[in-house]
């Protein structure tokens, strides 16, 4: 059965910012929460990704605990070559605790002051 957000995440007001994503359990540090942005190149998506329901929720932290990063990129470095990934996965940093807001620094695009 689908579902958008693993049972160890959910959606909680944040403090930051709206909702965000909070960890309903400790979650070890390096673990992978799942697929944050989607490639779409028809041209009608902000940087040509779709965020997914982890990726669209999570808010921008200049002390992230997570990372946004590239699965399975095995060349680096990739500027010269165009590539541009499938998708985006997010990754702890650190060990996440129960209650805590998931955040990541936004690559994307600045966040307004």
């Amino acid at each position: 059965m689908y579902k958008s957000l693993p049972d160890f995440l959910t959606i909680n007001k944040s403090t930051i910012h709206g909702l965000g994503i909070f960890a309903t359990q400790d979650i070890p540090s390096n673990s992978d929460l799942g697929i944050s942005h989607i490639k779409n190149s028809m041209g009608h998506f902000e940087n040509n990704y779709i965020r997914t329901p982890l990726g669209g929720l999570i808010n921008h932290s200049d002390e992230p605990n997570c990372i946004k990063y590239q699965p399975f990129v095995l060349a680096s470095p990739l500027i010269e070559s165009g590539y541009e990934p499938a998708y985006y996965s997010i990754k702890t940093l650190r060990l996440i605790e129960k209650g805590e807001e998931i955040t990541v620094f936004y690559t994307f695009y600045k966040v307004a002051e």
